[in-house]
């Protein structure tokens, strides 16, 4: 029997079960009759007790235990909750797929239950038996009132467009949610990305972050400042509390201190602003890549010839300057069972082609033979300068050629060493492949590349010490894995193979990257 202070690890554990509205009050005696504590239930998992006593609020390991008193669960009639809220994004198509998806796997039934705008529960029932097994509640609002439910202790798991913010994981840690920044409390789902999008007779087919970037700032106005018509630009966009709406400010708008302009049109939805862009000749958005609808997307360009789609490997890869990662984010607490047989479930094979189905991008790494990947190297010979020479040149075909890229990449924090939200999950992710055996006999090469700022010799040392740092990152996630059947290298390039232009803060960030390379 396990007995524990709730300053020390009530963030563990949350209300579940079928106790009623009301706590009651319980007597769990040991099995031995040694111990015996009375106390009001405040909650019950399927396998813990937590009940507020006299010395305060305890967790009991129930399997140690006997429950006597009118709140005691019914053992044998136990249903998980699991409560997730936030995004509409992802709880409008994704998650109910992937819950639907999950129910079908495990022998279960999975009927859906519509409770008021933006609400619904899906019933979880033995397929065989009818026994109601499960009740997986969804909220799909945005992000902030998904960080909003999760503090106010009516969620257990936040979808998120983007990084929890500051206030926000300082208000869960004084709650006792533990540091939802912390390796553990988030991980990345799928990804999405921010498209630019017009209307179908829009005679534009490229932008350029830049442009972009001021469009949306209000300091190009016009479309002929893009090659367009004279005529005004309409700005389109989510509402401010979602996070694909942040994620504009901070992706886009932050880097050149900017804000929005006063009259941007705002949708609550993602096919409103798709809708609304769609029949708007004059109208510019940013929409999910998830959901364009009858909108033309335009790919990102640059003045050095570059021009990237939001294609599903430049988005896996994170070679698209404006990857969308969607979180989710789980607080200290213990969640039922069931509940946690569905996150397992999440990053399953079979999960991740529901994500694809669904439209977003998944995170199974995929590998890249060089034969698909010509104008990445005919750009690398297009934009050699006189530091990145033939010799330079020849050393990485040399070396890379008979590999393979996995779409694993890891890309670093604007201004920082701190790898990226994404490139944290890849860690995770590269790890648990490792401890699987997927890479045994392999050779995986972590490969350092940078912008073309500085001298070519001092970004190699940066890119083989970003190689280096990365591969021990790996190395020390992978605590299970057998390291002595994986051959783990590290070269560096430098700027011998940029990915976007670096006339901008977006393509700089893009090109200063760590592949992994495998044969």
């Amino acid at each position: 029997m396990v007995f524990l202070r709730a300053a020390a690890c009530a963030a563990l554990f949350l209300v579940w079960g079928t106790l009623g509205a009301v706590a009651q009050d319980v007597t769990l005696t040991s099995r031995d009759g040694s111990v015996e504590i009375t106390g009001t239930l405040l909650g019950f998992d399927g396998e813990f007790y937590r009940v507020e006593t006299v010395y305060g609020e305890l967790t009991v390991d129930g399997s140690g235990v006997l429950c006597d008193g009118p709140g005691c669960p019914n053992l044998t009639a136990f249903v998980a909750e699991l409560r997730l809220a936030g995004a509409e994004t992802m709880g409008a198509v994704l998650m109910p797929a992937l819950i639907e998806a999950f129910a079908l796997r495990s022998g279960l039934t999975a009927t859906r239950q519509d409770e008021g705008p933006a609400r619904a529960t899906y019933l979880l029932r033995d397929r065989d038996s009818g026994v109601l097994v499960g009740r997986f509640h969804i909220h799909a609002t945005n992000t902030d009132e998904g960080f909003a439910d999760l503090l106010a202790n009516e969620a257990d798991i936040v979808m998120s467009l983007r990084e929890v913010r500051g206030p926000e994981a300082a208000r869960a840690q004084e709650a006792g949610m533990g540091d939802l920044r912390g390796r553990g409390r988030s991980r990345v789902l799928a990804l999405d990305a921010l498209v630019p999008v017009v209307a179908a007779d829009n005679p534009l087919s490229t932008i350029t972050t830049p442009d972009l970037a001021q469009a949306f700032a209000g300091q190009i106005d016009n479309w002929q400042a893009l090659g367009g018509p004279d005529a005004p630009i309409t700005l389109h966009l989510r509402d401010a509390r979602s996070g694909l709406g942040q994620a504009v400010v901070d992706r886009l708008l932050r880097p050149i201190r900017a804000d929005l302009p006063p009259g941007v049109q705002r949708h609550t939805s993602n096919a409103d602003l798709a809708e609304a862009v769609a029949g708007d000749p004059f109208g510019l958005g940013l929409a999910s890549g998830a959901a364009l609808g009858r909108t033309k997307p335009l790919a990102l360009s640059g003045d050095c010839g570059f021009a990237l789609q939001a294609g599903r490997r430049n988005v896996k890869t994170e070679d698209y300057p404006l990857t969308a990662p969607l979180f989710l984010y789980l607080p200290a607490r213990r969640l039922p069972s069931l509940a946690r047989d569905f996150l397992t479930y999440l990053r399953a094979p079979e999960a991740q082609l529901v994500i694809r189905r669904a439209g977003f991008v998944d995170q199974t790494p995929e590998e890249i033979p060089v034969d698909a990947q010509g104008n990445r190297f005919a750009n690398a010979i297009a934009q050699a300068g006189e530091e990145v020479g033939l010799d330079e040149l020849q050393r990485m075909v040399s070396v890379l050629s008979p590999m393979r890229r996995l779409t694993t990449t890891f890309r670093f924090e604007q201004g920082s060493t701190r790898l990226d939200a994404q490139s944290r999950s890849n860690v995770e992710q590269l790890a648990r492949a490792m401890e699987a055996g997927v890479y045994d006999t392999r050779n995986l090469l972590f490969v350092g590349f940078t912008d073309g700022q500085g001298s070519a010799g001092v970004n190699r040392e940066i890119a083989l010490r970003r190689a280096e740092a990365v591969r021990g990152a790996v190395i020390v996630a992978a605590e299970t894995a057998n390291l002595t059947r994986i051959d783990l290298g590290v070269a560096a390039f430098g700027k011998a193979m940029p990915m976007a232009c670096d006339d901008s803060a977006w393509g700089r960030l893009v090109n200063r990257r760590v592949e992994v390379w495998v044969r």
